[in-house]
């Protein structure tokens, strides 16, 4: 009797630890996404007063675009060689320095002489676009090692719910900070919001990078482990001194539709630029008085269900135990691309409330499906494969905002925004007819093993992901 009941205790005490070490990395993972937060604010802060001083400043528009395309080009770059950089160092590492180059960089603008503000500028455009990259990959690449496989759709949709308040607060705040407090006190509200955000991840113990991802938390899958045969052949190429080049493109042939997933990752960016750049002509020829009240309530509204959309993701997640897969990234960005559209087609302004609701939960949808499925890779490929993502995202949006400036000097925002958005809902459809077929091979392969092996069915997969080997 009592050896039956040893197991039972034992099993008893086993998932009682596991709980409290999933409470403790969760609790932990918290307070990492308050720093996040907090220092997205002050990225989303600059971005408007960093711009209105460059044109103050230079009294050149077309400096300002300079300026833009110096912080894209610096993202660029650094999505080329995170993936490098998260083999040899701790994210930790990475995230505490990305953070500690930021507010530095903040210092040298706000104590730069007159005749030094045009290079302490550049200076800032390369440094904010190159560490904002650096931190996003070594976040998103080790969320599986912080919170472990089964936790990682409601750790994403924490984070993106962080980073949705903080946009709002830091747009709508910006022109408030700049213009009763001024310029230098602006960037030192941006460069303390990255001090705080240093400070909390240096006194988190935060796993992941260094070629396998770190230390996993007590009672977490690794995600070394889960990638069988195939992950090990990966670790092997990794460590065996290759380039980026060749093992970022292995990662996205490392699952079904992965590279036309990032593919469609950079065309959607390419989209964003043209709302973003057509927002405020479509908001002046609304109301020419005060063009920046249509921008804000837009965005205020999209950020609601993008929020919104975090919050029911949270709680399917945390009922079912799964995560929205690549289906729900196919099908969201399909139904954000057509809202975007749609915003512009001159709806009466309720309803286009409900279309930025719309494209704000739908671009919530995407964001999570995105990055939990890239989460899929083994550690030693993940990183590359983020890094090789943002370099597609700097590169689409970079291109689209060259283009669609172009283009709004002789079209409708609307024709400018259908054809951008257009040609990411054209990419989304080819990936989910790819997804599907995927999934009915896998359906056949399982019906075929049932008849030869009488194995019961494994349950229904979205075609994308890692190979087991």
């Amino acid at each position: 009797m009592g050896s039956a009941d040893g197991p039972k205790a034992d099993e008893t005490d086993g998932d009682t630890r596991k709980a409290r070490d999933t409470a403790v990395s969760e609790r932990r993972f918290r307070f990492l996404v308050a720093g996040y937060a907090v220092s997205s604010y002050g990225t989303f802060l600059n971005m408007v007063a960093l711009n209105l001083f460059v044109y103050e400043t230079t009294g050149r528009a077309l400096a300002m675009g300079l300026f833009m395309a110096v912080r894209l080009a610096s993202g660029f770059v650094a999505g080329l060689v995170v993936g490098g950089l998260l083999a040899r160092f701790r994210a930790k590492s990475i995230m505490l320095w990305a953070n500690v180059g930021q507010g530095a960089v903040m210092l040298v603008l706000i104590l730069a002489p007159d005749g030094m503000l045009t290079g302490a500028l550049m200076a800032v455009s390369v440094v904010i676009g190159a560490c904002g990259t650096l931190f996003m990959v070594a976040l998103r690449s080790s969320i599986p090692e912080m919170v472990g496989e089964d936790r990682r759709a409601w750790a994403n949709s924490l984070s993106i719910t962080g980073r949705s308040l903080a946009m709002v607060a830091g747009f709508a705040s910006a022109g408030v900070v700049v213009s009763l407090v001024g310029y230098t006190a602006a960037f030192l509200v941006d460069m303390a919001t990255f001090v705080a955000c240093a400070v909390t991840v240096a006194l988190l113990p935060i796993a992941g990078g260094k070629g396998v991802g770190g230390s996993a938390p007590e009672g977490s899958k690794s995600s070394d482990s889960s990638g069988g045969s195939g992950a090990g052949k990966d670790a092997s190429a990794a460590k065996s001194g290759r380039r980026w080049r060749p093992v970022a493109f292995l990662a996205l042939a490392a699952a079904p539709g992965m590279g036309l997933m990032v593919a469609l990752r950079g065309v959607d960016a390419f989209g964003s630029s043209s709302h973003n750049a057509a927002l405020p002509i479509y908001s002046t020829s609304l109301d020419a008085s005060n063009p920046a009240v249509f921008v804000s309530a837009f965005w205020c509204v999209w950020a609601l269900g993008n929020i919104g959309a975090q919050q029911v993701i949270q709680r399917y997640a945390q009922r079912t135990g799964r995560s929205v897969g690549a289906l729900g990234f196919g099908y969201g960005t399909v139904v954000m691309s057509a809202a975007f559209i749609a915003a512009f087609a001159g709806f009466p302004l309720a309803v286009t409330a409900v279309i930025a609701l719309i494209a704000g939960a739908a671009d919530g949808l995407t964001e999570v499906a995105y990055t939990s499925h890239l989460q899929t890779l083994p550690a030693t490929l993940r990183g590359h494969a983020f890094g090789l993502s943002a370099t597609f995202e700097n590169l689409g949006f970079g291109v689209g905002m060259i283009l669609v400036a172009a283009a709004l000097d002789r079209f409708s925002p609307l024709a400018v925004v259908g054809w951008s958005h257009g040609a990411a809902i054209v990419v989304a459809v080819v990936f989910l007819l790819r997804v599907a077929g995927v999934r009915r091979a896998e359906r056949t392969g399982l019906r075929k093993e049932e008849a030869v092996e009488g194995r019961p069915d494994r349950g229904d997969r979205d075609g994308a992901e890692v190979s087991r080997g």
